[in-house]
């Protein structure tokens, strides 16, 4: 995932100020039908800083769907003790968990478009997030069965995932 080194707070409180207003947003209303401009209203953001910061609202999103799993992503977390397949999937729990505590604050509900969206941007941040994790696993592996290209697998994967969030 990008973003290794540590941001200026300013930068990181503009951030997240950006993050949260798409968030906000992407309860009340389909995210195709979110403009720069609703997200820059309700994070009080001026526009320069925000094209300073994004690309386009796509790059916002995906910046949220990183922070999210960045906050998530275990530093051990059970992982030396799980098996080798337990490390290709450590990031569902704690998307359910996130989901769940959203759920119960009355904030997960979305538009279905939206929904699609966010879950299209997340199923490339996970691809993005598992691919050095499953090829370690499968250079690995002893099984010489596994004939499938690495992308392969980690496409499957993370499209497995969504279509089970769904």
């Amino acid at each position: 995932m990008p973003e290794k080194r540590t941001k200026d707070r300013r930068i990181q409180k503009t951030e997240a100020l950006l993050r949260e207003a798409l968030g906000a947003l992407v309860r009340e209303k389909s995210y195709e039908e979110i403009v720069v401009k609703e997200i820059l209203n309700r994070a009080n953001v001026g526009r320069s800083t925000f094209y300073t910061h994004f690309a386009d609202k796509d790059e916002l999103l995906l910046s949220c769907i990183h922070d999210m799993l960045r906050s998530a992503q275990p530093g051990g977390r059970g992982r030396a003790t799980a098996k080798p397949q337990e490390h290709l999937v450590w990031f569902s729990l704690p998307i359910f968990e996130h989901i769940e505590r959203h759920r119960q604050t009355g904030q997960a509900t979305m538009e279905p478009r939206g929904r699609r969206a966010v879950h299209e941007h997340l199923q490339h941040a996970i691809a993005e997030l598992i691919q050095v994790e499953v090829r370690t696993a499968l250079r690995r592996s002893s099984r010489t069965a596994w004939h499938a290209s690495p992308d392969l697998l980690v496409r499957w994967i993370a499209s497995t995932f969504v279509v089970v969030l769904n």
